[in-house]
Parts: C-alpha cells; sequence; structure tokens
C-alpha cells in the first residue's frame, strides 16, 4: 500500500470521529498536540487526526527523509532539479550551514547588506522623505507584507508599492507625493519583467531624472542600460527565487521602511526558524508538523481548499503573501522525474483578516458544504494601547476555532453547526521583527517539505510563463500591427478596437 494510501485508510477510520470526539477519547491531546519554537506556540489539537494517524504521518517523514530534505536545502545542494541550481535562501539570513557553497552566499548577502546600509544612510541624509519601490511577485509581496506589518508612526521614510501594470495603480501611488522628495527602486531580477520596467519608466519620467533611482537586479547591465547608475544597484542571485527574496537585498524597501536594525533582527527570527527546522525532531519540529498536517488535509481527507485568518490587522496582507509561497510553489502536476503525479498536491489557499472575515465569508466555513481547514493566526500581546479591544479581538479569535470544531446541534437545520472543521492554531508572543521572521520562514520550510514528500520542484515556477508569452504577442494586436491566433481572443480584440 502507498503512503498516501495508508493515509487515507485512517481518515476512512476516523470519518466518523469528530474532533470533540477526539478530545474526550485523548484527554492530554489539548496540550500534547502542540510545539513551540522560539516566539511561536502552534497548536494541532483541532485537526481530524488521532495518535495512529500521526504515527503514519510521521512514518512518511521518515520514509521519504525530510529531514534529510532540510539539510541538503540548507547545505546548498541542487533543490531546484529542473533549473539544476541550489535555493540558498537560507544563507541570506544566517549560517544555518557549514557547507562552503552556503558559507559563502551568507559571505555575499552580508556584503550586500552593508552597501544596502550605506545607501539608506545617504538617502536619510538626503531631502528624501517618501520612497516608491516598483516590482512584483517575489519582489514586492514580500517587501509590502513587512513593511505594512512592522511599520512603526514617525519612520523616517514613507515606503509606497507599485506592482500592477494598469496605470491606474502608478497614478495612485503617485498622487499626493513630490517628485522633489520622493526615490524610487526597481526590482527585477531579470530586469525584463514588463510590468515593472513600464512601471518603472513612468515613475523616472514624473521624477524628472534619474539621479534618485535605484535598482535591485542580478543583471547590471540592462539595469545600468534603463539610465540607474551603478552604485545605486544592489544585486540578487540565481541561487535565490523571487518569492523567496525578501530577505536579500529585495528588503531594499523593508530596511527602509523599519529600519536597517529591524530588518537584521527579521533576518535573525528567520534564522533562529531555520535552525529549529534543521535539526529539532521530527515531532519536535515545527515545520515538520505544519507539512505533515498539510498532507493530511489534502490527500488523507481530500480537502481543496485552505484558509489562512491572522487575527491582526497588521498581518492582513500575510494570505496574499502565502497565496503566491504556496501555490507558485506546490502548483505543480509532474513529479522531478517528469511522470504526471497520482495525487493531488497545492489546494486553493485565501483568506483574510479577523474580524473582518467573520462578516464575510465565515457563513460558508460554518455552515457550506466544503469544508476548508484553516490556520488561524494570533498576537497574544499587543503594545497598540487599546486593551478592551485587543481582549475582544482575541476573544474572537478563540470563539471561531472552538465553533469551527464543535459546532453545535439544533432541531431548525438552518440553526445547526456540523462542526468538525479542523485548524491549527499559531500564536506570536507579539508581533515584532523577529517573530515575523520565524513565522514567514516556517511556512517556506512547510511548504518545501510537502514539495518533498509529493517529489515535485518547489522553486520553479514555468506556470506563470505561457500567459507572460502570449501577452507579449498579442500587444502588436492591440495596436493595430497584428492579428491574433485565437478565434475567441481576435472576437475580444475586435470588441475593445471598436469602444477603444
Amino acid at each position: 500500500m502507498s503512503d498516501f494510501a495508508t493515509l487515507r485508510t485512517h481518515a476512512e477510520r476516523l470519518a466518523s470521529t469528530p474532533v470533540s470526539t477526539l478530545l474526550q477519547q485523548e484527554p492530554a491531546r489539548a496540550q500534547s498536540l502542540t510545539l513551540r519554537a522560539g516566539p511561536l506556540y502552534a497548536n494541532f489539537a483541532r485537526q481530524r487526526y488521532d495518535a495512529a494517524a500521526l504515527d503514519a504521518l510521521f512514518a512518511l517523514a521518515g520514509r521519504m527523509d525530510l529531514a534529510g530534505a532540510m539539510r541538503r536545502l540548507l547545505d546548498g545542494e541542487t533543490v531546484n532539479a529542473t533549473e539544476g541550481r541550489a535555493a540558498l535562501h537560507t544563507a541570506l539570513r544566517g549560517d544555518a550551514s557549514a557547507a562552503p557553497v552556503a558559507r559563502e552566499c551568507a559571505a555575499l548577502a552580508r556584503e550586500a547588506r552593508t552597501r544596502m546600509a550605506a545607501l539608506i544612510d545617504a538617502l536619510a541624509a538626503s531631502d528624501v522623505t517618501d520612497i516608491v519601490s516598483v516590482g512584483i511577485g517575489g519582489s514586492d509581496l514580500g517587501p509590502r507584507l513587512v513593511a505594512d506589518a512592522l511599520a512603526l508612526p514617525g519612520a523616517r521614510f514613507r515606503v509606497h508599492f507599485l506592482s500592477n501594470v494598469d496605470g491606474n495603480a502608478a497614478q495612485r501611488v503617485l498622487a499626493g507625493l513630490d517628485p522633489r522628495r520622493t526615490a524610487a527602486i526597481l526590482i527585477s531580477k531579470t530586469f525584463s519583467t514588463q510590468e515593472t520596467l513600464l512601471n518603472g519608466r513612468i515613475v523616472r519620467d514624473w521624477l524628472g531624472d534619474d539621479s534618485r533611482v535605484y535598482g535591485v537586479s542580478a543583471n547590471v547591465e540592462r539595469a545600468a542600460a534603463f539610465g540607474i547608475d551603478a552604485g545605486r544597484i544592489l544585486p540578487m542571485w540565481d541561487w535565490v527565487g523571487g518569492r523567496y527574496s525578501l530577505w536579500s537585498t529585495v528588503g531594499f524597501p523593508v530596511a527602509l521602511a523599519i529600519g536597517m536594525d529591524r530588518f537584521e533582527e527579521l533576518l535573525a527570527g528567520a534564522a533562529a526558524m531555520d535552525g529549529h527546522a534543521a535539526t529539532a525532531a521530527p515531532r519536535d519540529n515545527l515545520a515538520v508538523w505544519h507539512a505533515l498536517t498539510a498532507l493530511w488535509n489534502r490527500n488523507a481527507l481530500g480537502l481543496a481548499t485552505q484558509a489562512v485568518l491572522p487575527y491582526d490587522e497588521r498581518l492582513k496582507l500575510l494570505p496574499n503573501y502565502l497565496q503566491q509561497l504556496v501555490m507558485e510553489s506546490l502548483g505543480k502536476s509532474a513529479r522531478l522525474d517528469g511522470a504526471a503525479l497520482e495525487v493531488d498536491t497545492v489546494p486553493v489557499w485565501w483568506g483574510g483578516p479577523g474580524t473582518d472575515t467573520q462578516h464575510s465569508f465565515f457563513q460558508a466555513l460554518h455552515q457550506g458544504t466544503q469544508v476548508v481547514p484553516a490556520d488561524f493566526i494570533g498576537v497574544v500581546r499587543s503594545e497598540d494601547g487599546h486593551a478592551e479591544n485587543h481582549r475582544a479581538l482575541l476573544a474572537n479569535l478563540l470563539a471561531q476555532t472552538e465553533a469551527l470544531a464543535n459546532g453545535q446541534a439544533s432541531d431548525d437545520p438552518h440553526r445547526a453547526y456540523a462542526g468538525n472543521r479542523p485548524s491549527t492554531m499559531i500564536l506570536l508572543d507579539a508581533l515584532t521583527p523577529h517573530s515575523l521572521g520565524a513565522l514567514v520562514a516556517l511556512y517556506e520550510h512547510s511548504v518545501y517539505l510537502q514539495s518533498v514528500a509529493w517529489g515535485i520542484n518547489a522553486f520553479d515556477q514555468f506556470g506563470v510563463e505561457l500567459g507572460k508569452q502570449l501577452a507579449s504577442r498579442l500587444l502588436p494586436a492591440l495596436e493595430g500591427k497584428g492579428e491574433a491566433d485565437d478565434p475567441v481572443t481576435r472576437v475580444l480584440l475586435a470588441e475593445i478596437s471598436s469602444r477603444g
């Protein structure tokens, strides 16, 4: 019997045993299915597995050598097999490995951060008050999340993000800014990303000159050809994928928004999680637990979506960030050897911040026909000065997970709650650069370990290329200089042309 078939057998055995019953059958469960890693606490007691199913999950982790896989990642082995390279984003934030290649990459990252700090000091000594960060995907989502989550009142710089190629986005970002007191950062690994270059030209023209335009790229030549002085270009490397690049010089706008010292604390938090994921035994390893839980919900229970629900307004962008991290990494249907997968991979990730989402889609979570597992994320201590609000926030966080798990019977079917909706609770002691770094790194490692279990590559993203190629071919047709091959596209082009 295959590993995933074994999991499904356990799921069938437990099909009529709700979470509330599991808690009665295993009185210690509420405490025993918990882990702490630094500032993060996780409680898995409301997941729909019992001790025997957990044994099967950890046996799977052993057979698939998830511990060895973590070591290979950190040591800079070729884990990105389809592109023939390492994925050494962990080297950007610390020395989790003694392997020579990892040490070399960590040294390069430190040197780049020294240059980045010097640029920040120079900007701080200037009249610049606002920064426009231009990027998309991994060059935007991570920095945007962290800058928003960790922003402090009265910061030296106000940082604004521009990603969408829609000209309305540029218009809105630039409205109200003074070009004489604004600088721009163009972030693109290849410096050929269409959206970034188009928006970059808008911002450069609006600034009026190139003296306050900075670049972050692995292609210094293209950045220089765009008009950016080499002294204002920070490096990227091919051993760091876009959605894992927050920790690199892609974090330049983050360091401007929160300060270089706090950016270093963010890296330290992620590095601490690297050390935990690399050294903790599987049953004490938060990254392994999280990954195995995801496999259980997807492949044993067959659940097709996953919600992430941060109960802290500062983490409102976390679901957007995780959509790319998880779905771009795990949205694959071919194994590393090219064979078709025989099991489902990534579910659809979605979510939003509580308590707002309780008044939008939680109805479906409680009484809809599809079961949606959820990660609830809370922050124990808040420094906002509104203690009553924070207690209400935590009360709602606890109430929602309890209601989803336990449900409520009623003679009126419209007022009945089925319960048995699985969730994981993750609590941060406080929202700090260190704890946020640890949280993001946890999800990175969980994603990677899931990819190992499925035998897929978490570090390529060929699926995003086809649409980009077609868009490039259709641009001439929109200019009246060509015609589309696809018949439906031709009709749509004609409609656009008639109304343009």
